[in-house]
């Protein structure tokens, strides 16, 4: 049975393969790649106890939901990538639950809200002017969720949430400008060389702190 450390590595091991794969146009290989980066840390958090508390489980649905949107943005279409979108609102939605479910102290919430709502405004002012009519809608709603997953992870911290929740959440936030700006803006840029590290790596910690929330 492996251990912890030992799926961590190997979600991120695979990840990095899934980079050079794709950077190098190799399709097939990549979607392979990610399957085994995903379906990593699910097993991940299922080793770190994840069942063991409603903390965990919820956590555990968010990472089941974004392995979803990790298969449908295999595909290039603009219905995949809805699908995909709605399924990682829904993950998002998920990791919010957990935090509430955790526990958090509002006066960090407060504190948080401010900065990262600007940050949010600032991201759909960049967004809005290519988002297609019938994506506007759901892209504003994931900005919201998106932006209230790192709030309230923010939050968790007032109770003693451990680090890797903040660190998880702010993690996927920033990978998500990654995808924006790759399927959204549309940038010539190979954005997903540093947005897949980004959204493993939190995906990875969030898998990892149900070690640490067990008693919630």
């Amino acid at each position: 049975m492996l251990r912890p450390r030992a799926l961590a590595a190997a979600s991120l091991g695979a990840c990095l393969a899934l980079v050079i794969l794709q950077y190098a146009g190799y399709v097939v290989p990549a979607a392979a790649a990610k399957f085994v980066a995903s379906t990593a840390f699910i097993v991940l958090a299922l080793r770190a106890g994840a069942l063991e508390s409603l903390f965990g489980r919820l956590i555990l649905a968010g990472l089941a939901l974004s392995w979803c949107g990790d298969m449908l943005l295999i595909g290039s279409s603009e219905m995949y990538f809805l699908g995909g979108l709605v399924a990682f609102l829904l993950g998002h939605v998920a990791y919010v639950s957990a935090f509430v479910a955790h526990g958090y102290r509002r006066s960090w919430i407060i504190m948080a809200a401010v900065p990262v709502t600007a940050v949010a405004i600032a991201v759909w002012v960049w967004l809005e002017p290519h988002t297609a009519t019938y994506l506007s809608i759901p892209v504003r709603a994931y900005i919201a969720v998106i932006s209230l997953m790192v709030i309230f992870a923010v939050g968790t911290r007032g109770t003693g949430g451990p680090w890797l929740i903040v660190a998880g959440a702010t993690l996927f936030f920033l990978s998500d400008l990654s995808v924006a700006a790759l399927r959204i803006v549309q940038t010539d840029a190979a954005t997903y060389v540093i947005g897949l590290p980004l959204y493993y790596a939190g995906q990875v910690c969030l898998a990892l702190s149900v070690s640490q929330s067990r008693s919630h």
